[in-house]
């Protein structure tokens, strides 16, 4: 009966170790093999999934660069009938353009002897290359409200302004025989009203007497008169 105690002892052990390995088995305590610290939302269950094939990225997207919209106003014409009046940039000569649908007249003078009859076409950029005799030429633009440009007569090459004007500012040009002599003059009026000319006594040229841009009428030196008029193309 002594030796019972032992025996005892070891049976307990046993059950409290069985009784232990059944409690295990039926909680499901154990390792897993997920991380319970998932970067997703907190309180989602599971392994964040893996983005699918077809999900773009989400990085920068290309630069796009902004198409210029073109001009909602178009280049404005040249006026189909105008008139402009001014001096070279050199204050030694006048210089008047009429413009008349698409076409254009200018008359070059420096008040003693040198001058210059000029025409030819206007574009519809403004520009206009205008011809004379003995190979003289007009190169000029429309720019805004004025015409800029150079005449170029005898080798020898001016460049001039000239602002839009109105009547009685212009050219004018006379022609008539008096007494015998072909005379031929031509005018070029700005806007404040001082004007300058050269009157042709049979090709000879000399200072034009002063006209009258009202009526058009030139007193001569003898007595004799001349009419002038607007010159267009």
């Amino acid at each position: 009966m002594k030796r019972s105690g032992p025996l005892f002892t070891l049976l307990a052990g046993l059950v409290l170790a069985l009784f232990m390995l059944s409690v295990n088995a039926t909680s499901g305590t154990g390792s897993s093999s997920y991380s319970d610290s998932s970067p997703d939302t907190p309180g989602t269950a599971g392994p964040k999934a893996p983005p699918t094939a077809g999900t773009p990225s989400k990085g920068p997207g290309p630069t796009r660069t902004a198409t210029p919209t073109p001009s909602s106003t178009p280049a404005k014409k040249p006026p189909s009938d105008a008139r402009y009046a001014g001096r070279t940039d050199d204050d030694s000569a006048s210089i008047a353009i009429t413009l008349r649908d698409g076409e254009a007249v200018a008359y070059f003078c420096d008040g003693r002897a040198t001058e210059s009859w000029l025409k030819g076409d206007v574009e519809d950029d403004g520009s206009m290359r205008l011809t004379g005799k003995n190979g003289a030429k007009l190169d000029g633009r429309i720019v805004g409200d004025k015409v800029r440009g150079t005449v170029e007569i005898r080798k020898r090459t001016w460049a001039f302004t000239a602002p839009k004007t109105r009547k009685p500012a212009g050219v004018y040009r006379a022609t008539s025989e008096v007494r015998g002599e072909q005379l031929d003059g031509g005018w070029v009026v700005q806007a404040d009203g001082s004007q300058v000319g050269i009157l042709k006594r049979d090709g000879e040229p000399a200072k034009a007497p002063r006209l009258d841009p009202e009526t058009g009428a030139v007193v001569l030196a003898d007595g004799g008169r001349l009419t002038a008029r607007p010159v267009v193309p």
